[in-house]
Parts: C-alpha cells; structure tokens; sequence
C-alpha cells in the first residue's frame, strides 16, 4: 500500500502557513473588503490570497496533479489519478464575522479521498487522516462519541437557503429533528461541523453542501469509527454528488435517517441539471 505520510506533512505544513497568512486578516475582520458570489455566498481577499498560496505550494511539490478549489478554475494536470480538493476557508460568513473557520486539503484518488489535513487557525486545531490509518487531532487519536440516548444527541446543521434544495420543508424538518434531542448547533463550517463529530463534540451533522467542503471531514468521521451517508442511507456515489450528507455515529445516523426520509430525494442526474 502506497504511503501517503510524506504528503500529508506537506498538507500540514501549507494548511498551518494558510492559517498564519488568513489570521492576519482575521485579526481585522471589521476592516475586510467583501465580495458577493451568491446568496449568503461570500468571497473575501483572504480566500484568495490562501487558495494561492496553497495552490503555489502544492504545484511546486506535486506538479502534475490536478487542483480543483473554491475561488479559481479548476487545473487539470497531467497525472489524471490524484486531484486536490481545497476549501482556502471553510466558513467565509464565519471569518468575516471573527467567529471560527478551517482551512481544508483534501487529497483524491481516482474517486476516494485517501488523505487531508483540515486546520482551525484561531483555535490551533490541526486534524489529521489518512484513509485506512485513522483521524487524529494534534496527534490525538479520534473516536466519535458512543452516545446512543435520544435526549444526549447533539447534532450540528446549517440553515438553508432559498437557492438550496433542502429549503421546502427544511424548518419542519429541522424542528422534528431538534424537539427529542438535547441541541442543534450551527458550527458555520462544514468541514469543521465534521472534525467536531469525529472528535465527539458533536454525536452527528447533516447538510447540504460540497465535496470541496467536507471531503477531508468525511474521511475523518470514516477513520474515527463515523457512518457516512445521503439522507437515505445511500453511499458516496450519491452524497458526493449530491452533497446531502449525514455524518454521525451510529445511533445519531439511524435518529437523523429517520427524520430525514421523508424530504424529496435528490439523485445526481437532478443535482447535475
């Protein structure tokens, strides 16, 4: 089996960088120039300033691999089989609003993701994995929680928006979900809502989002004993697509399946319209 402990020092290394260069502009948050890409959907010079840096990086270490990130063109390199997935910040609205982001590197393998390092700068969180060796938090081995009791479950979403498939019937669904359960949190980044159910802060998450966003949390929860799926039980050749996914041990997995199984099924021939 290849080793890929090499590269995930390198993945470490840039994603610590990234977080020293956006703690600069975190520090002035108030100050910061911000660009609209979208409906609650925004870009900050310190999302392109990373990505850079982290692009520049990563070409020179890896020069024939493909990078596909949040605020440029995808590059397609000359090596078809490894492809970066880079999300330079994790949580743009929570950045811009001095409140916690990541920073997250993801390495693909034809279609799975085999290694990441996903980095929380304002908190010096640096998560770890690579696919089949386990997830660890500043060296620290993770285990999502055991907790299996209904009232106990702490489970962290974000809030859609009209563009979002999830909008009908989203706020009822949300308001089943919380009623039994002891919380609902909204981290603000995806990537991070993960690394907090692999390390059992949360006990489960759901969101519709994107593979950029949470490719390196999924492998986390995976190698900190996790279920991942869509929200209908199905694998990552729908949620990849798709981007409904449920991350959670495996009590919090089946509760959400559960509450979940009635929203209107999204496949990817509909998600690719």
């Amino acid at each position: 089996m290849q080793s890929y402990d090499a590269v995930l020092a390198d993945m470490v290394a840039i994603a610590r960088e990234a977080g020293a260069l956006t703690l600069g502009y975190f520090k002035r948050f108030r100050d910061l120039e911000i660009g609209i890409k979208g409906p609650a959907d925004f870009v900050s010079e310190a999302d392109m300033e990373s990505e850079k840096l982290i692009r520049k990086f990563l070409f020179e270490r890896y020069p024939n691999w493909s990078f596909t990130g949040e605020e440029f063109a995808p590059v397609t390199g000359t090596d078809p089989e490894y492809r970066w997935l880079v999300d330079p910040i994790d949580g743009t609205t929570n950045f811009i609003n001095g409140m916690h982001y990541t920073i997250s590197i993801a390495l693909r393998r034809g279609n799975e993701t085999v290694c990441g390092a996903l980095y929380n700068p304002v908190s010096d969180e640096m998560f770890t994995a690579i696919k089949g060796e386990g997830a660890f938090m500043n060296g620290e081995p993770l285990k999502v929680s055991e907790q299996s009791d209904i009232g106990l479950m702490n489970v962290g979403t974000g809030l859609a928006t009209s563009r979002l498939f999830t909008f009908p019937g989203f706020y009822q669904r949300l308001e089943q979900i919380r009623d039994p359960i002891s919380s609902v949190r909204i981290v603000g980044s995806s990537a991070n809502s993960c690394a907090y159910v692999a390390l059992g802060r949360l006990t489960g998450y759901y969101e519709e989002s994107g593979l950029v966003d949470w490719a390196v949390g999924v492998l986390l929860v995976q190698e900190a004993g996790g279920v991942v799926t869509d929200w209908w039980g199905r694998g990552p050749e729908f949620y990849e697509k798709t981007g409904c996914v449920i991350v959670a041990n495996k009590a919090t997995h089946a509760y959400l399946i559960d509450k979940l199984k009635d929203a209107p099924r999204k496949d990817p021939a509909i998600a690719s319209r």
